[in-house]
């Protein structure tokens, strides 16, 4: 710890005797002045010690720094001696090098020559062998040796090649000739490559199938493989994934046999594809492809598709440069000769299924389809009788049957969606559109003209005539299915020909197709509006049959007890079920523009119906009570114009019971202010008070 004086003088005087109270009665100032004095001489005499150490420690450093520098120089001098024998030894080593690798390129010259002249005398004694016809050198007679045999086979097969023809002939019948030992050679590698391959023997297989690489039997070697690899790989009926199966496992096998390992499996591939997947593929689809088109279809569909599928696993592999384009060949040398005409077929089938529905759902119904007239005289008629009362002949009756079917439009929606698949699967992109564009052409003709656009006309023909008593009106059935079914048929347009056609000029032309389907549709919608005209008809008659004179002017004033009448009860409930039936049919905007014009119509059908009678005063409270129920009902429509004609109506059948004196006050308020004063004058009119002279001058 650091020194600190006074620290120091207070613990030696703590540690004296009679020096640690100051002031006390056993403090002894002499005997601690005593003992500063004995320690101070105590120090003065270690300082004096240490002192001397100090210089003698000095005196030895500086001594052994003396040495240490002079070891120094020592060893610099011995390192600059040393430095300049390894230059030496740097230059001499350097000259041996330039000397050895002079001799190095001398003997080179004369090895290379001589080991040349020795292999090309090894070549010509082998080769006497083959023109004296009996082959001696153990590297022929031992089989062991077969790779340097196949070596020197090869070697004097390219010499024979280059030899004049003249010369060849004279020895041409010799083994070394093509049918000699070169064949006999090259077929014994073959077969040893095969043995290997059978014992599983990789390593073998490398080392002939190196030697088979500069020999003209290599590739005959490729196809053995690919022959015995195949064998017993197709025992499943899936010969798609057995395909995988066996490329994946011949993948990982072939880059260890061969030095071009992506041909080999090319190679295997093309096999496969030309071999096993085209034989299959052609068993499958002939046996269907005159008798059952349905089934031709499913399985030109299945099988194009898990080819495509095993060709997307297969682009896994290395198979070279542009795999892609070599494994699109492939599958289209398979099936070009289908899909060349796959369109027609689809076109014909779908033609026939579609129409056998629709003929089996009418023989369901017991129904023949007949022509209904949308033109001419026939028309003509139709349109009069449904808009007049005049009796122009009956409709058609249809006994309640919309002819409209939701189990026929799934079977068809249905058919033309695995239509649509098939077309996206098997089409050439360039004719894709073109070919989904039939599809859909098909679709509406079956399904838009020949189910719904008919169920519309025969609807049409089947509405009664306004003056008709319990009519049925089926045609809102009709328009409710029709509805559903457009729904359905614009979802699949929307889900499945879209992405088919949505980059091509055929977009438009389907829009427009489209277009104009809803435009007809909606002509024939429009022209069912007049069942409105039957519904008015109903109201007619049940208020015919059910009002009476006397509901608006009793015999006995205080004895009504009614709050409306019979014949507004059954008006109100027929003309709620008609409101809910229309909810129910229509959507959109479509229900507020027909409900709009019933409403307007049931409104003018009341306003005539009230000005029919005559009212007393009692009789007037109760055509008022009768006017409440018909505005209650009418907010069943939630149009506001409609509400606001009964609304009007009402103020008018106060006209009926007001007290004369009030008249003026009432018709000239909020809601009868602006009412023609005739339309004023014909609903006081009916009251009984009416020619009463006061009433009369009142109202004038």
């Amino acid at each position: 710890e650091p020194f600190v004086a006074d620290e120091y003088i207070e613990r030696l005087a703590w540690r004296t005797p009679g020096g640690g109270s100051r002031g006390g009665e056993a403090f002894d100032p002499k005997r601690l002045l005593e003992e500063f004095v004995n320690h101070i001489q105590e120090l003065q005499v270690m300082d004096e010690r240490i002192q001397r150490k100090v210089e003698k420690l000095e005196q030895q450093c500086q001594k052994e720094a003396k040495e240490f520098a002079k070891k120094v120089q020592e060893l610099q001098k011995s390192n600059q001696v040393a430095f300049q024998h390894f230059q030496e030894l740097d230059e001499h080593i350097s000259y041996v090098a330039t000397k050895v690798c002079h001799l190095g390129d001398q003997l080179e010259g004369v090895n290379t020559p001589r080991q040349r002249a020795v292999e090309a005398q090894k070549l010509m004694k082998y080769f006497n062998e083959f023109l004296d016809g009996e082959l001696k050198s153990d590297v022929f007679t031992n089989s062991e040796k077969i790779k340097e045999a196949a070596d020197i086979i090869q070697k004097l097969h390219l010499i024979a090649q280059e030899l004049p023809f003249d010369s060849l002939m004279d020895f041409c019948c010799y083994p070394l000739s093509s049918p000699g030992k070169y064949h006999d050679l090259e077929c014994q590698l073959i077969q040893e490559f095969t043995s290997a391959q059978r014992r599983g023997e990789i390593c073998r297989m490398r080392e002939v199938a190196a030697v088979l690489l500069h020999f003209k039997g290599y590739s005959h070697c490729v196809d053995v493989y690919i022959k015995q690899c195949q064998e017993g790989a197709f025992l499943r009926n899936d010969v798609f994934e057995d395909a995988a199966i066996l490329c994946q496992r011949v993948n990982k096998q072939v880059g260890e046999v061969f030095s071009n390992p992506e041909t080999v499996l090319a190679k295997l591939i093309q096999n496969i594809f030309e071999v096993k997947l085209q034989s299959y593929v052609k068993d499958q689809l002939e046996e269907h492809r005159k008798s059952d088109a349905e089934q031709y279809l499913k399985n030109l569909y299945d099988l194009y598709t898990r080819t495509t599928n095993l060709s997307s696993k297969l682009m896994e592999f290395n198979l070279g440069t542009d795999k892609q384009t070599f494994l699109s060949k492939l599958i289209k040398s398979i099936f070009i000769s289908y899909l060349e005409n796959y369109i027609e077929v689809e076109i014909g089938y779908l033609k026939s299924r579609s129409a056998m529905i629709l003929q089996r759902y009418y023989d369901s119904k017991n129904h023949q389809k007949r022509s209904i007239g949308t033109g001419g005289i026939q028309d003509l008629k139709e349109r009069i009788r449904q808009r007049t009362n005049l009796p122009l002949g009956p409709s058609i009756d249809t006994h309640g049957e919309t002819f409209l079917s939701q189990e026929v439009v799934v079977n068809l929606l249905q058919e033309t969606k695995q239509a649509f698949e098939r077309c996206h699967r098997l089409s050439d992109p360039s004719d894709l559109p073109k070919n989904a564009f039939r599809i859909f052409s098909m679709l509406v003709e079956f399904l838009c003209t020949e189910h719904i656009d008919y169920a519309l006309e025969t609807g049409l023909a089947g509405i009664p005539s306004s003056d008709s008593k319990n009519a049925n009106l089926y045609f809102l059935d009709v328009v409710h299915q029709a509805n559903t079914i457009f729904h359905l048929f614009d979802k699949q347009f929307n889900d499945h020909l879209m992405p088919l056609i949505s980059s091509s000029p055929k977009l438009s032309e389907c829009l427009q197709k489209k277009k104009d389907i809803i435009e007809q549709m909606e002509v024939k919608l429009d022209m069912g509006i007049d069942t409105l005209n039957c519904m008015i008809g109903q109201m007619k008659h049940i208020l015919a049959a059910e009002q009476k004179k006397t509901d608006f002017k009793p015999e006995d004033e205080n004895n009504v007890f009614i709050q409306y009448t019979n014949a507004c009860v059954k008006v109100c409930g027929y003309v709620r079920k008609q409101v809910e039936k229309i909810r129910n049919s229509m959507d959109g905007k479509n229900v507020d523009t027909v409900l709009m014009e019933l409403g307007v119509r049931f409104h003018r059908l009341v306003f005539e119906h009230l000005q029919q009678y005559s009212y007393s005063c009692m009789g007037g409270m109760l055509a008022i009570c009768d006017v409440a129920e018909y505005r209650k009902c009418a907010k069943d429509f939630k149009i506001a114009l409609v509400l606001q004609l009964f609304d009007t109506l009402h103020a008018l059948c106060n006209l009926l019971v007001v007290a004369p004196d009030n008249l003026k006050q009432v018709c000239s308020g909020e809601q009868l202010a602006n009412l023609d004063k005739n339309i004023l004058h014909s609903f006081v009119q009916l009251r009984v008070d009416y020619r009463s002279a006061r009433l009369a001058r009142h109202f004038s």
